[in-house]
């Protein structure tokens, strides 16, 4: 186990549901008041897995005042129940520490959720193409069909990406657009008319381009090579939804969140992604007390060249680490910059294309540490998305510079990450240890793995990344999924990547050496994701006196075979000892939520992510 940093627990907060079914509670005998501990809530026959340092597990959990009042027998659980104690049958599920994706587009995910239809999970690329002929057929003039990543063409039964023929065919008339990871898209007819897209189009940068077919015109097919800026374009032309629609997918999207059992996130920016006005939706939630999720996000300026004056901008406006949830603590805070520090330190992890070296952007590494500076002029925490190994070295380098030239401040004061870090070095791993900073995985690789394999081959694909070593190091280690585009946002996939070194595909990537066993990957995912914004002191674990924010689950993780791990849910999401979601025999305490609008949502038809393993009530 690593001893760098503690298991500590995760932030969640909904609306609670005041009225129990009889088949999930127990009732509560007058005359049992306890004075000095009387508990809140109590959840007893059930499987705890405490994740403090020994490992405990316990047979129950109470709590007081929206934290961990202790853990233990049923009998000793029990004797802290008064009159108003929420008792609470387990069924003998286990029950685990809150969730926490250390990286995951959640604002921008939330802004966009309602409008967007999921092929996340559906396990043939024929019912994929049926979904999106519905939904064409369903979608109001002037609205587009859209479906952006979160899937990867190995999760069908045919093995393939669909064909622009298949698109075009499907969607007819209504404009649409078809994200896979940031690689490649496939516009059909009707969004390019609507684009005016024609043989005259420039992409645009060189390092993208219009799939043309033998007479010159484009096919539809938009191809990143490696920059995904020409897709991102398509998706910012394309309507949003309006602020009370937008606020709407949000709620939902948060929802769906704590189906999974994720009660914090961190936010990576993004993208396409404006601060302050694009943020406005998590931030309405956030301030009326209506979230369901606690948010820690960072800053990505949006204009390469023009970071300086958006991160001037936004540090003379804005302190870090100030929370703006009425609701509860650490619930909406901004902490520092990231995942971008400058566009040119940055590498599309595109395995379809060529190698981004950072190396030969001009002025990368004058830019990037200008803004680097600044953040640690101002205390701000930093992180910086980095791929591969060779522009990872130079990232760490130039933070190794900074830190002397400013005597030990960062490795001695700050918090600073690299994301991702798919062929990150042993050599810069020491750099990143003696500077004490942290590395955030995520599981991209189980829906790209293959494309990597074809192009660097299998023995290069047995370290991407190389979680094993960072958390056998002690460096701070967090895992996440980066959805909602280039993976799916289901965090049980990156469980399962972690645990099995497969792709959702079902290609093994990993040997042994470079797995984490079911409890160190749990680990990683509460108490190590809460390093990442200093919050490891009070989420993570359900030791007394941290977050009472926890997860029965639909199947016990620590023993189901391998390939079910990838079907987990939560049947009762709890945080602070509010209950944010109830599923299978506790369906009755699922706080209701307003209508999914606009009223053509697939979400109002699909829902988000599709499994085939939904809980059954016990």
């Amino acid at each position: 186990m690593n001893n760098n940093f503690k298991k500590k627990n995760l932030i969640l907060f909904a609306g609670a549901a005041s009225v129990l079914s009889a088949c999930a509670t127990q009732s509560t005998p007058q005359g049992s008041y306890n004075t000095l501990q009387s508990a809140d809530m109590i959840v007893t026959n059930a499987k705890v897995a405490v994740m403090d340092d020994k490992r405990t597990t316990a047979e129950a959990i109470a709590v007081k005042d929206g934290k961990v009042l202790r853990t233990g027998s049923a009998a000793e659980i029990l004797r802290l129940r008064d009159a108003h104690t929420q008792v609470i049958d387990g069924h003998g599920r286990t029950l685990i520490p809150g969730l926490n994706d250390s990286h995951l587009h959640i604002t921008r995910g939330g802004r966009f959720y309602n409008s967007e239809l999921r092929w996340d999970g559906v396990t043939s690329l024929k019912e994929a193409l049926r979904m999106l002929k519905e939904q064409a057929e369903r979608t109001p003039k002037g609205q587009w069909v859209r479906v952006i990543g979160g899937w990867s063409p190995y999760q069908f039964e045919e093995k393939r990406m669909p064909t622009i023929e298949e698109i075009n065919e499907a969607t007819g008339d209504t404009p649409a657009f078809v994200l896979y990871l940031y690689s490649r898209g496939w516009l059909n007819k009707a969004g390019m008319k609507a684009l005016n897209i024609d043989r005259n189009t420039q992409p645009p940068n060189n390092d993208s381009r219009y799939e043309k077919d033998a007479n010159g015109d484009p096919t539809g097919v938009l191809l990143a090579e490696p920059n995904a800026m020409i897709l991102y374009q398509v998706i910012g032309k394309m309507p949003q939804l309006s602020e009370e629609e937008m606020i709407n997918s949000t709620k939902h999207f948060h929802h769906e969140l704590n189906r999974f059992g994720l009660t914090s996130a961190i936010d990576a920016g993004g993208g396409g992604h404006t601060f302050p006005d694009d943020y406005e939706a998590s931030k309405a939630l956030a301030t009326s007390g209506d979230s369901s999720l606690r948010i820690s996000y960072y800053l990505f300026p949006q204009k390469a060249g023009e970071e300086k004056q958006a991160f001037e901008k936004w540090m003379a406006n804005n302190k870090a680490s100030v929370n703006e949830d009425i609701a509860h603590d650490h619930g909406y805070e901004l902490k520092g910059g990231g995942e971008y520090m400058t566009w040119a330190a940055g590498d599309f992890e595109n395995f379809l294309a060529d190698k981004p070296l950072i190396k030969d952007n001009k002025g990368w590494r004058e830019a990037t540490k200008e803004i680097i500076q600044m953040h640690v002029d101002k205390g701000w925490p930093f992180r910086q998305h980095s791929t591969y190994g060779e522009n990872t070295k130079l990232i760490v380098d130039l933070v190794d510079e900074i830190d002397r030239e400013n005597n030990g401040k960062i490795k001695n004061e700050m918090r600073w990450a690299i994301d991702h870090g798919e062929t990150i070095t042993d050599e810069t791993l020491r750099e990143i240890k003696r500077l004490n900073g942290g590395v955030s995985v995520q599981d991209r690789m189980a829906y790209a793995g293959e494309y990597f394999v074809e192009r660097y081959g299998a023995q290069a694909a047995k370290t991407t990344p190389p979680f094993k070593k960072i958390y056998d190091m002690g460096i701070p280690l967090g895992s996440g999924t980066d959805g909602t585009r280039v993976a799916s946002y289901n965090p049980w996939i990156s469980l399962y990547w972690m645990t099995t070194g497969k792709t959702v595909g079902g290609m093994k990537l990993y040997d042994k050496d470079n797995l984490l066993d079911r409890d160190d990957a749990l680990e990683v995912y509460t108490s190590g994701s809460a390093w990442f914004s200093n919050e490891e002191d009070v989420k993570g674990s359900l030791e007394p006196g941290k977050y009472a924010d926890f997860v029965l689950l639909s199947d016990d993780y620590f023993t189901v075979p391998e390939e079910k791990i990838k079907g987990i849910e939560s049947v009762l999401t709890v945080v602070g000892g509010k209950i944010a979601y109830g599923a299978g025999e506790y369906n009755k305490l699922d706080p209701q939520l307003p209508a999914v609008i606009p009223s053509w949502s697939p979400v109002k038809y699909y829902g988000g992510y599709h499994n085939a393993q939904k809980p059954v009530a016990k």
